[in-house]
């Protein structure tokens, strides 16, 4: 697939089919992706790809968690709230995606059921689980290139037909994940990438983002 022709297709993918991903396509993508740039050529990721048993007992352990009142905790720092524009998006998004869904607002158990597909990792077949050593806290320079490991992923991705989420809601009962996944413990979980065929007759998966005018948020000098 074209790069630019990726790029504008990629979007985040809300439901899959059950059709499992094979080890050796995923080899080949993270193989490629792993092509991506990082700071001084540092490559500070590590995955874990999960799926099969393993991947329903991590989704059963989040679930189980989430609705016994365990509040969610991420290992990593890269955190942040968002405040006027940025909540603006987020919500604006928010609400595109439960019009999709036909969740009303005053619809408590539809949107808390919506928010465990995230802690289900959105019923994906498989699942790439991102880590770090803690010897590079902080790390705010490798969170960058996490990002473009992370972008490489989807866009090659999209080459096999398969489709993704990028997402934190999955990784964020660490203790269920180590449970069911070998991680040592010197290394810190930073996010999730779900990955599968996407099943496009899912109502949020029709969902198209807007995205701001590069003539908004771009600065020319010297042309």
């Amino acid at each position: 697939m074209d790069i630019i022709d990726a790029l504008k297709k990629r979007k985040s993918i809300r439901n899959y089919l059950p059709e499992p991903v094979s080890k050796e396509v995923l080899q080949e993508i993270i193989t490629v992706a792993m092509q991506a740039p990082s700071a001084m050529n540092t490559q500070p990721w590590e995955l874990f790809v999960v799926g099969g048993e393993t991947l329903d007992k991590i989704r059963k352990g989040n679930v189980e968690a989430l609705t016994s009142g365990t509040p969610p905790k991420s290992e990593s720092t890269a955190s942040e709230q968002f405040k006027e524009v940025y909540k603006r998006r987020q919500v604006d998004l928010a609400i595109q995606l439960f019009q999709l869904m036909k969740i009303e607002r005053d619809d408590s158990q539809g949107r808390f059921e919506w928010m465990q597909r995230g802690f289900r990792f959105f019923d994906a077949p498989a699942a790439i689980i991102l880590a770090y050593d803690q010897l590079l806290e902080p790390a705010s320079l490798s969170y960058f290139d996490f990002g473009c490991l992370t972008q490489s992923i989807c866009l090659t991705a999209l080459n096999y037909d398969l489709g993704t989420c990028i997402h934190g809601q999955g990784v964020m009962y660490p203790q269920v994940i180590r449970k069911h996944v070998d991680i040592p413990e010197s290394k810190k979980i930073l996010m999730a990438i779900s990955i599968g065929k996407p099943d496009w007759d899912f109502a949020a998966n029709q969902i198209e983002s807007q995205r701001v005018a590069m003539e908004d948020l771009t600065t020319w000098a010297g042309f």
